[in-house]
């Protein structure tokens, strides 16, 4: 059965703008990951300042290899001019996991 990983950030207002950006700048970076299903930034509207990063696996192996692998080294790069790593654009992150015990699909149109 699929497992979901949702990674809460805590992003400051002043760095919304950036969070955002830094993830379109990586889009489609872990759609070719082995056992990777689904992705999903969620920004908050009101009444809080946490973002969830949803994907979903196959299993916790191809998550934990993507952890591993791509990831790992995504977050280890240098900056794109080559200089050093930007700071943070999130305060604080908390990783939650879920097995998906029961789903539907959207009807046809």
């Amino acid at each position: 059965m699929s497992v979901v990983k949702i990674n809460v950030l805590t992003v400051p207002a002043e760095q919304r703008e950036t969070l955002e950006k830094r993830f379109a700048s990586r889009a489609h970076a872990v759609e070719n990951s082995d056992g990777f299903e689904w992705f999903e930034l969620l920004r908050p509207v009101e009444g809080t300042d946490t973002y969830l990063v949803y994907t979903r696996w196959r299993d916790e192996e191809s998550f934990n290899a993507w952890m591993e692998g791509p990831m790992k080294e995504a977050h280890q790069g240098r900056g794109g001019d080559g200089g050093e790593r930007p700071a943070p654009a999130a305060s604080g992150s908390t990783l939650w996991s879920f097995e998906v015990v029961q789903q539907a699909a959207p009807k046809n149109a």
